[in-house]
């Protein structure tokens, strides 16, 4: 396990090892914190060198959960299996349907705009799409990363050319994906059917069970494709893993779906939660660390990060301390501090 490092302009250098990172945090060198799961550090002196390695990003995508792997010649120093978002196309139909019902009441509404969902990503699409950039873009705030390196996946094909290149919502998005991700570094893609000429060569197995916390289930593709492009392995030299979760923010809605007793709806959705932002990371005397969900009354509710399930709706605001703001909730050995 390798400790992220970062200078005083939140620049990211090459990782440390944790024993390294304690001293400096004992001798005032370093000042410890979190970044969204990851524990870091960051140096309050010039450093002593700014050489750094190729460090590589290999992704394997799913439509359930994805894996991640964060590799140098001589280190991997994270391994991530994140869910994939997949409640997008059921919210934005739940919109339509509520939106259609409006029109046909006497009630305040928009007016309709013809064609609204035609053109550009699907909305489902982008969402899992931008949700794997996100991740990319966390992860080159933490290590220097120059290259990525991703598992290319393809749509159905029919032998229509418009439909094979334009038309199909994955190819769309997946292209998409690589132009942003390729102004964060070089992007370089492997078949399906290479990346398991890889894991053969390697004597690695994957499982078949793609829901499994394991990191045969997805990380292996994932370590397999960053190890071939930096080298150095042979067999996989950190299993540790990090699971994340996106949390799922309801937009805030004029009323909800169906009228309360006596006709007055309640409020729901929004982002915000006496002051704190929906999602953030907090520490709370009894709790310890947490983040925000709803709200109600006076007081807020607080989730575990590790099974996401509510910890209690009555906790005082002032009692919450803001740790960091964070739209994922995790849990594993790679949340660990190095104390």
């Amino acid at each position: 396990m390798f400790v992220p490092i970062v200078d005083k302009d939140q620049r990211p250098l090459m990782p440390t090892t944790p024993a390294r990172a304690r001293k400096w945090i004992e001798s005032g060198k370093a000042t410890p914190f979190w970044k969204r799961g990851v524990f870091c550090v960051r140096l309050n002196v010039e450093p002593s060198a700014r050489k750094t390695q190729d460090i590589v990003v290999g992704l394997d995508p799913g439509s359930k959960k994805e894996g991640l792997t964060v590799k140098s010649e001589a280190h991997t120093y994270l391994n991530i299996e994140a869910d994939a978002v997949t409640w997008v196309s059921k919210a934005v139909k739940t919109r339509r349907i509520m939106r259609r019902g409006r029109r046909r009441r006497n009630c305040p509404h928009r007016a309709n705009r013809m064609n609204r969902t035609r053109g550009g990503i699907p909305p489902s699409t982008r969402a899992r799409w931008d949700w794997k950039l996100r991740l990319c873009k966390w992860l080159c705030k933490l290590y220097p990363i120059t290259d990525f390196v991703v598992e290319d996946i393809k749509a159905r094909t029919k032998g229509q050319r418009r439909w094979d290149t334009s038309f199909s919502p994955l190819e769309v998005g997946k292209r998409w994906f690589y132009e942003e991700l390729g102004k964060l570094g070089h992007v370089e893609t492997r078949q399906g059917y290479e990346t398991k000429e890889l894991r053969d060569d390697l004597g690695l197995r994957k499982s078949s069970d793609k829901m499994a916390e394991t990191f045969e289930a997805h990380c292996v593709d994932s370590w397999v494709l960053a190890n071939w492009w930096v080298g150095g392995h042979t067999q996989p030299d950190n299993r540790q893993m990090l699971f994340i979760t996106p949390l799922h923010f309801h937009r805030r809605q004029l009323h909800a779906t169906q009228p309360a007793k006596g006709g007055i709806r309640r409020p729901y959705g929004g982002t915000r939660s006496l002051g704190f932002k929906r999602g953030s990371w907090v520490s709370h005397p009894k709790h310890g660390m947490c983040y925000v969900g709803g709200t109600m009354g006076n007081r807020i509710s607080l989730h575990s990060l590790k099974t996401g399930r509510r910890l209690c709706q009555n906790a005082k605001p002032d009692e919450c301390r803001f740790l960091t703001f964070a739209s994922w909730r995790v849990k594993g050995e790679g949340a660990s501090s190095p104390a």
